[in-house]
Parts: C-alpha cells; sequence; structure tokens
C-alpha cells in the first residue's frame, strides 16, 4: 500500500511509534553518557550536569523564532564502542522521523502541521517544559539533524567558523516580477527595479541569493588512513561531534574564536557565475555573468 492510499491516522500513528523510538533513544544515550562521564570539551566552557540529554532534547521552536534558525550545541566527545553505538541509534531514529515526514508532507501535505503540533502530548513533561519555557511546535531542522560521528580514531580536530554560506536558487524573469509586485509598487525603488527587470529578455535566468548563518566546522585529522586512503574529513558541528576513542581521550583540539568573522574570509573564485553587483536588491536577486 503505497503512502497516497495509506490513511492518514495511520501515518500519525507511525509517526508517534517513531517520535517514542526518539525520546527513548535520547534518554538512553544521555544516561549511559552521564555514567561513563567521558572526556568532553564544550565550546561554550561549561560543565553543567544533564547538557548533553537537553542538548538532544531541543527540538523545539522558541516563540517568534525564525524557522531558518537553530540552536547549536559545539562540543566533542571521547566515546567508546558502547556510546558510540547509542548515538547511533539517536541517529537511525532521527532519519526514520526524517523520512516518514518527508512521506507525509508529499502524500498530504496539509498534515504537516497537525503531526508538529501533536508530538509534544505524546510526553507529558516533554509538554510541561514546553509551557514554562516559551516554546511551540516541532522545530524540523532541529529534530532530525543527526549526531556527526566520527568513522575512526582522530589524532587532532581544527574547529574554523565557516561565514562564506550561501543558497542560490534558480528563478525566472516572470516569477521575479511577480514578487515584485507584490511588493510597495508606488515605491520609488520598486518601479526602478521592475523596470529593469522589463529591460532582459523574459527567457533569461536569474539567481535569488540567501546568505547562510555562520557555521561552525570541524577538520578532523585521522590517526590512521581510512580504508579509502583519506586522512581527513571536514565535517559540519552543529551538534556534538562524537569520536571513537577507546582510551577515554581527547584528540588535540585548535579552538576557534568565540565569534565568527565578521566579513567573509574566503576569496571568491575565479569561476563565480553570478554578477557581484546586486541586480534586484529588494529581492537579492543577481543576474549570471
Amino acid at each position: 500500500m503505497t503512502d497516497t492510499s495509506r490513511p492518514l491516522y495511520r501515518l500519525l500513528h507511525e509517526l508517534d511509534d517513531h517520535f517514542d523510538q526518539l525520546i527513548n533513544t535520547i534518554h538512553h544515550a544521555a544516561t549511559l553518557y552521564e555514567a561513563k562521564t567521558p572526556a568532553t570539551w564544550r565550546f561554550d566552557g561549561l560543565s553543567n550536569a544533564g547538557w548533553l540529554r537537553a542538548a538532544l532534547l531541543d527540538m523545539w521552536h522558541q516563540q517568534n523564532q525564525d524557522g531558518r534558525e537553530t540552536r547549536n550545541y559545539i562540543a566533542l566527545i571521547a566515546a567508546d564502542d558502547t556510546l558510540i553505538s547509542a548515538f547511533q541509534e539517536v541517529n537511525a531514529a532521527k532519519k526514520a522521523i526524517s523520512e516518514l515526514l518527508q512521506r507525509i508532507k508529499q502524500s498530504h501535505p496539509n498534515a504537516l502541521s497537525e503531526a508538529k503540533h501533536r508530538l509534544p502530548q505524546r510526553h507529558p513533561e516533554v509538554e510541561t517544559v514546553l509551557r514554562q519555557g516559551g516554546l511551540a511546535r516541532l522545530h524540523l531542522k532541529q529534530c532530525w539533524r543527526q549526531l556527526p560521528i566520527a568513522e575512526a580514531p582522530v589524532a587532532r580536530v581544527r574547529f574554523a567558523w565557516y561565514s562564506s554560506g550561501r543558497s542560490i536558487k534558480r528563478i525566472t524573469v516572470q516569477e521575479a516580477e511577480q514578487k515584485l509586485l507584490q511588493l510597495d509598487t508606488d515605491s520609488p525603488h520598486i518601479r526602478i527595479q521592475l523596470r529593469r527587470l522589463a529591460g532582459i529578455p523574459s527567457s533569461e535566468p536569474l539567481a535569488q541569493v540567501q546568505n547562510q548563518a555562520p557555521l561552525m566546522r570541524g577538520n578532523l585529522f585521522f590517526t590512521e588512513p581510512l580504508e579509502d586512503g583519506h586522512t581527513r574529513r571536514a565535517l559540519n558541528i552543529a551538534m556534538p561531534l562524537i569520536v571513537p576513542a577507546p582510551e577515554n581521550r581527547l584528540p588535540h583540539i585548535k579552538m576557534p574564536p568565540l565569534e565568527p568573522p565578521a566579513q567573509r574570509t574566503r576569496a571568491k573564485r575565479r569561476d563565480e557565475k553570478l554578477e557581484s553587483d546586486v541586480f534586484l536588491p529588494s529581492l537579492r536577486v543577481y543576474r549570471y555573468r
């Protein structure tokens, strides 16, 4: 039976089960972590008990929070095989929820909002925390984002801010015009952009650019080369980085600056495909070279 032919209540019941499984795996991993007290480095320098459990359970929108924003927990944990297995179970539960929510979105698009609101009711203690903390519905990105787990022991990790990220979406002239017409067309700057748009071919592709928030990157240098010959790996670090460490020792860590750089730190590529000057400022739209 395909998802489109399955009743919505069955999919939501399956989602409830997956969410229960995620909560159970989080508590299991956090309990193991608290019992083992493995070597840990945290970017914020704090060492309060229960921090990992709180970080893993942070899957909710705060009131008035921008949906594109996520709260990060930058840390490094030296884990043995048992703890790594527990973290892998958390990742598997997150993946199962992500895949099911995508299926619900495709087969019953209008039900996604209901799905995000119903999950807190599965766990009364979660609902109480949400109500007291001014939190709202499920934050999908924070719900299913994976814990980065190194595939082999690591000798050192160099953390660095990456602040040059951009998302680029192709947009047609007609789509750009419709977006401008939804703005205040009596404003001179909107009229100027409409005239500018009318002066190019209707078939010309444009690019709408969104600068992404700075993120932390971890450059991992493995103790021994991997089977594929690689000696290092770069990972985005929004959640604690887990590294295999049977001897419970942290790798050498190069600390990043406390704040991301205020300006772009990477040189522009020579093959940059977009013009340097924005074409439609109100929409962050650029022309291709």
